[in-house]
């Protein structure tokens, strides 16, 4: 078992904590009193690369850890990170440092996840500047094959490590292969239940399936954000199936609006006898019960039958948005246009009319104005 120095312990711990001033000034300490320390070089690359701006330092701190050993694979690793983050074209060079640490430690699985993730990108710098910028798709294609080999010998090597199976799901969506893609998020979310990129997309596909409704998209959404609550498409995929929520609220208030004018008989034809005017006030309390009955059923049972967070969602998106109080406002206005026409002791129906469409198309205008809206 090799010993680590204390000095490069310490260099770990402050590492972890992101304090990298700190580690620079402890490794220099410690190459000052032994330069020929590979570890150090390689810590030293790694704290630099992680600093802005820094990446000709930590090229240079990887070659020296190189030139003390060729075949460290930690140096070999911090070299191909610094040479793609130093620019000057230099990242095609990344190939043939990863080919090398494959070559020497065929058996890890970091060589072959890196050089899948990188090889499809410096392909396309290479074909591009050979063939003015332009990439087909049968080269792309070929690109991501031979990609997309590496990411799964990264994989058997690796079951367990997260990064191979992103690489392997980004290859496979950039190359339309949908079920490989769903297949890398199921395996990504097996061992990240809280993964937030394969947690949202996963459930992304699930809310947008044919025939789920809003109450199942927003459930869908809700359970994935206590997984991961700091998701801000899966809040945004909740905000948006609640926002649908809302908008069956005016479905509610028109339809109580038809009822009323069905009630006044302002649809009766030229022939047909009409109710006479006005409505006895025991007809007149009737005609709540059916409007209290949708209002009952339509949307205090769904909103009590709602998880907690969804229900919470609804009261914060009101807040939160102009067009979920829009939505609001129509349905009060549809409603109160109900209840002039069940409830006034109308003696003639010029007046009712005009109420009945003042409260419907207003109503129905926006339902199909803002059907595409989110919030």
């Amino acid at each position: 078992m090799t010993t680590v120095h204390p000095a490069l312990e310490r260099a770990d711990a402050l590492f972890e904590l992101g304090r990298y001033d700190e580690v620079k000034a402890l490794l220099g300490q410690r190459l000052a009193e032994d330069p020929e320390d590979v570890r150090a070089w390689v810590r030293l690359a790694r704290c630099h690369l992680r600093c802005e701006q820094e990446a000709d330092q930590a090229l240079e701190a990887a070659e020296r850890a190189l030139a003390l050993d060729p075949e460290d694979i930690g140096a070999l690793i911090q070299r191909a990170y610094a040479l793609r983050a130093v620019g000057g074209g230099r990242f095609p060079e990344t190939e043939g440092v990863l080919r090398e640490v494959i070559r020497l430690a065929p058996d890890y699985w970091v060589g072959y996840a890196m050089l899948a993730d990188w090889l499809f990108r410096i392909r396309i710098v290479q074909f591009g500047a050979a063939n003015g910028g332009q990439v087909t798709r049968e080269a792309m294609d070929g690109f991501l094959r031979e990609s997309g080999e590496l990411a799964q010998e990264a994989i058997r090597l690796g079951p367990e490590e997260l990064f191979p199976y992103e690489v392997a799901w980004l290859i496979a969506d950039m190359a339309g292969n949908r079920t490989v893609a769903d297949q890398m998020d199921q395996a990504i979310l097996r061992l990240d239940p809280t993964h937030q990129q394969a947690l949202a997309r996963q459930t992304r596909k699930a809310a947008a399936a044919p025939g789920v409704k809003a109450t199942q998209a927003a459930t869908l959404y809700a359970d994935a954000l206590a997984a991961a609550p700091d998701s801000a498409s899966m809040q945004k995929g909740l905000d948006h199936a609640s926002y649908r929520l809302l908008r069956g609220v005016r479905w509610l208030a028109v339809l109580c609006v038809l009822l009323a004018g069905v009630g006044l008989d302002l649809f009766a034809t030229e022939g047909d006898s009409r109710r006479s005017l006005p409505l006895s006030p025991g007809q007149r309390l009737w005609d709540l019960v059916p409007m209290a009955a949708i209002w009952a059923v339509g949307a205090l049972l769904r909103y009590r039958r709602l998880r907690t967070g969804v229900r919470y969602n609804l009261r914060s998106l009101i807040r939160r948005g102009r067009w979920p109080r829009i939505v609001l406002g129509q349905a009060a206005w549809a409603m109160l246009c109900a209840l002039l026409l069940t409830q006034v002791p109308w003696t003639e129906r010029t007046v009712p009319q005009f109420v009945f469409w003042a409260g419907l198309v207003p109503t129905a205008a926006t339902i199909w104005f803002d059907r595409r809206k989110n919030t």
